[in-house]
């Protein structure tokens, strides 16, 4: 396995990893009729806008082997001076064997290179106990508790959690 920078070309095999990673994670979380309807397309609209024009400062990062995509990280700054990790997901199937740690381990390290001193954090559904988990073993630390506002209409409970 190879992580590499995400680039433009990857935008389809992202937004079909992310629209199967959110049907297998957050199937009894999220509202069924979302996860098997307009997901993949609106996974396309947001990977191909964010690789389009990428914001200053932000980091994608790809794990492959061969032509398969395995996992991604992608990390935005944000205004307040921290860096939010905003997605981290391995291939459903393929979750347990390491991708997603290498991938938090050298998004970390990136952000780190990159943006000495600032402070990485994430949101997790409260639902999602599988990937709160799996935080709370790489050194997260819970920092705050909301509502989350989706866009297609519907609110669930997130956590935050920020890497010290």
């Amino acid at each position: 396995m190879e992580i590499r920078t995400g680039v433009r070309g990857d935008a389809e095999q992202i937004a079909a990893l992310h629209a199967e990673s959110w049907r297998t994670a957050y199937a009894g979380i999220m509202p069924g009729d979302f996860l098997s309807g307009p997901l993949d397309d609106d996974r396309l609209a947001v990977w191909r806008g964010r690789l389009d024009g990428p914001p200053p400062g932000a980091g994608l990062f790809v794990a492959v082997a061969g032509a398969e995509l395995l996992g991604f990280a992608y990390l935005l700054p944000r205004p307040d001076g921290r860096l939010l990790l905003d997605n981290l997901h391995a291939r459903p199937g393929r979750t347990g064997g390491g991708i997603g740690s290498r991938l938090l381990r050298h998004a970390r390290a990136w952000a780190a290179a990159a943006h000495p001193g600032r402070t990485v954090y994430l949101e997790v559904l409260r639902g999602n106990t599988r990937a709160v988990s799996f935080y709370e073993r790489h050194g997260a630390v819970r920092t705050d508790e909301r509502i989350c506002v989706f866009e297609q209409g519907f609110e669930l409970p997130e956590l935050e959690y920020s890497f010290t």
